[in-house]
């Protein structure tokens, strides 16, 4: 049998099938927009932290927590206190040395077991606010395969969890207290019965006299697509008991690779909180990623109320404190998502972004840009990057933000196939102060054979009209050979012409174009010129100087020089 007959057997005996749809024929989630950012809860040092190769120490916990309440997170899983002494130790250093702020809230997590409750609630003693998260496996294969319980096992092992958290509350003496439960495997859990341990905890918990309680509803394993979940949460949204005085959050993992696909309908379909983690780290393939949904929705023109601007920062202590690395396509933080190779990539974003300039546009739409870079402190020089892929337009962007050459059209395509061939043979990126010496090398003020020794210009300005009012007296240097020119023509480019043409030269001009390369009074200026030779070749020349006489002069030569 070959892997393709072993596949097509599994599929056609039912090995897997498909997950079965949510009976919600109304559903309103469709027709929603996301119109504010959701309560966000980070599990980085929870969540994330056990799925490490190796777990944060402290004092990386330490910097880890810091950082998270920068970005404004204000609601942090810290740990699983009664599960592992760093935890404890980390939960006990964080209260004890006042490092959260005020309106920061701990969350820690503990399972329905008296022993491990009351371990908790030691590492909280003196915290100010604390969600305290109670878990237990709800889904038929836990039910059936782990622990060998019914319906009514599981439901009373979530209610006893319950009052075991209330019976260690009524000890305390100061701060805010709230619940959070996780039926986990909810995505995987019949509805019926999501919504039967559901109301058995808020029942128990009684958030009219105890508080409001947060209900999570985690895809524990991403076992369908992002509109069933939605569903799942609509539904949920529908039937759960008082309604009004429960927060629905999710906590959605990356199994089929739609955390935020997911995370994003949940809220259309009713849910207040989103949980996940800093670029989607976590067990498996990792939980939603925080900063993706977050920055989705700033380009969506709703404020995520995270501070996110400066992504690169982030991501550098994301990755120096977890030893994970983000991909470099990653969406918004990867090192080479608001670059392009593609010739017809760069083309576009460069005239884009010169339109945007041109006609002060206020709303973004920068073609293969979703984004403004530089509201995540990236800049625009390094939006287009030169391989052998390029084209001209991308290699024209990149030398103009790199030295201010505007290069004609003629130009750009000359000078991009002497950037493809440098690419080719290097099999690696060009970076710009490569290109700008490709560029200063072959076409800039090149003196071989023709080279300009010493240039006088006078014009005629009392008869503007007048044919050939430019005189130059001019020392031009072939070979070995100085001569001395004088000739007149209507202008520069003209009456120089006319001067080698003398010197046998035979040769016409077929374009020409100029433009300051900074500003101010000692300013260069950079002239770019095209030739045609007698015999039918072809030939094109920059020069640059001060002097824009002189810039044109030798841009003239060095076409002649290069032909």
């Amino acid at each position: 049998m070959t892997k393709a007959q072993y596949h097509k057997k599994n599929i056609t005996e039912g090995k897997y099938r498909p997950f079965p749809p949510v009976q919600i024929e109304d559903r309103t989630w469709p027709n929603r927009q996301i119109e504010k950012a959701p309560m966000w809860c980070s599990v980085d040092l929870r969540d994330g932290n056990q799925a490490l190769f190796n777990p944060m120490s402290i004092e990386q916990k330490m910097a880890f927590f810091d950082e998270l309440v920068r970005v404004g997170f204000k609601e942090i899983e810290i740990g699983f206190p009664a599960a592992s002494q760093t935890d404890f130790d980390f939960t006990r250093l964080l209260i004890s040395s006042g490092r959260i702020p005020g309106d920061v809230t701990i969350q820690v997590l503990v399972q329905a077991r008296e022993e491990l409750v009351k371990r908790t609630f030691e590492a909280l003693d003196g915290a100010q606010n604390v969600i305290v998260h109670l878990y237990n496996s709800t889904s038929p294969a836990q039910r059936r395969d782990v622990f060998g319980m019914e319906k009514e096992d599981i439901v009373k092992i979530a209610v006893s969890g319950v009052e075991m958290i209330k019976k260690e509350m009524a000890q305390v003496t100061k701060g805010q207290y709230r619940l959070e439960y996780s039926p986990e495997s909810f995505s995987s859990t019949e509805l019926a019965f999501s919504k039967d341990i559901a109301n058995a905890v808020i029942g128990a918990w009684n958030p009219v006299v105890n508080g409001k309680m947060i209900l999570n509803l985690p895809a524990t394993v991403e076992v369908s697509t992002p509109n069933i979940h939605a569903d799942q949460i609509e539904w949920m949204c529908r039937h759960i008991e008082q309604r009004e005085h429960v927060i629905v959050s999710v906590h959605a993992h990356n199994d089929r690779g739609c955390a935020v696909a997911a995370s994003e309908l949940a809220l259309l379909a009713g849910a207040d909180r989103v949980e996940g983690t800093l670029f989607g780290n976590g067990e498996r393939t990792g939980n939603t990623d925080l900063v993706t949904m977050a920055l989705n929705m700033y380009t969506q023109g709703v404020d995520p109320q995270l501070n996110l601007y400066d992504v690169d920062r982030l991501k550098s202590i994301y990755q120096r404190e977890t030893g994970m690395t983000v991909h470099p396509r990653h969406p918004y933080a990867g090192e080479l998502v608001y670059t392009a190779f593609s010739g017809s990539h760069q083309d576009a974003i460069s005239k884009g972004l010169k339109a945007r300039r041109s006609e002060h546009r206020v709303v973004w739409d920068v073609p293969y840009l979703p984004i403004d870079p530089i509201d995540v402190k990236r800049s625009y020089e390094a939006i287009v990057r030169i391989n052998s892929q390029s084209g001209k337009g991308g290699v024209a962007y990149v030398l103009e933000a790199q030295a201010g050459y505007a290069l004609p059209r003629a130009l750009q395509i000359l000078f991009s196939q002497h950037v493809q061939e440098a690419a080719d043979r290097t099999g690696e990126e060009l970076e710009p102060v490569e290109i700008e010496k490709l560029f200063t090398d072959e076409f800039v003020n090149r003196e071989q054979k023709y080279a300009l020794v010493n240039l006088q210009v006078n014009r005629n300005l009392k008869e503007p009209n007048a044919k050939h009012r430019t005189r130059i007296d001019a020392t031009l240097k072939i070979g070995e050979v100085e001569h001395n020119c004088d000739a007149s023509g209507d202008g520069i480019i003209d009456a120089l012409s006319s001067a080698l043409r003398t010197l046998g030269l035979d040769f016409k001009v077929t374009s020409f174009d100029e433009h300051a390369l900074d500003a101010g009074s000692n300013a260069q200026a950079a002239a770019y010129i095209g030739i045609q030779m007698a015999d039918g070749r072809v030939s094109m020349g920059a020069g640059v100087d001060t002097d824009i006489a002189i810039a044109s002069a030798r841009a003239l030569l060095c076409a002649l020089n290069r032909a």
